[in-house]
């Protein structure tokens, strides 16, 4: 016998010990990972039968997925935020959703994301007659809280690619799929760093994000 031979049949040996022992103590190590695996006389390994008990992990969770404010939350972070990344959309959705939570600020996301200061339209101002439903109302210039809204220019989504790719990622956030870490500490406020707004100074930074400072109540 080879000198190299030898060696490789002594380790066959002891995988092979190994192997037993892990059976008759049911180890999983094969299919039905989990569960006892079981040899017949022979000593050949049986696979498990498949198990008709419904685990909790496979079980859907409820999810109540409103795709308006899906559209809402991807529209704020495609104007605010298209070009920084995950982490720049990440932030916007962690303000945008903290709002939402801040008894401060409205209750949903699309209310959070529109707040604003508004005046009626022309026309619909002139006609007194028509139900306040059909009503037009249009946000003051530089009366909002996300500044895209009200700063007067188009609104118009023209890189549909990027923005079907937010909004994908604005429903798995909202589908609870996954767990969300705000990255932004909390922060219910942010604003370019190439600007220094005087509420800065009533609020505790937390972080820089992008071209992005971002606040939280002091």
């Amino acid at each position: 016998m080879k000198k190299t031979t030898k060696p490789i049949l002594i380790l066959l040996f002891l995988l092979s010990v190994a192997t037993v022992s892990a059976v008759n103590v049911g180890f999983p190590i094969g299919p039905g990972f989990g569960q006892p695996l079981l040899a017949d006389t022979n000593g050949n390994v049986k696979s498990p039968e498949p198990s008709e008990e419904k685990l909790e992990s496979n079980i859907e969770p409820d999810i109540n997925f409103d795709v308006k404010e899906a559209r809402c939350l991807a529209e704020n972070i495609y104007h605010e935020a298209r070009n920084q990344g995950t982490a720049g959309w990440l932030a916007v959705s962690s303000v945008t959703l903290n709002r939402v939570t801040d008894k401060r600020f409205p209750n949903t996301i699309c209310e959070v994301v529109f707040q604003a200061e508004t005046k009626e339209s022309w026309t619909t101002k002139s006609k007194k007659d028509i139900p306040d439903a059909e009503r037009v109302f249009y946000p003051v210039l530089y009366r909002c809280q996300f500044s895209w809204y009200c700063d007067g220019m188009s609104d118009d989504i023209n890189q549909i690619a990027v923005f079907m790719e937010i909004m994908s990622f604005s429903k798995l956030l909202l589908t609870s799929r996954i767990m969300m870490f705000d990255i932004t500490d909390g922060a219910t406020f942010y604003h370019a760093d190439y600007v220094t707004p005087s509420w800065a100074k009533s609020k505790i930074k937390t972080i820089e994000i992008g071209d992005h400072i971002f606040y939280r109540w002091k």
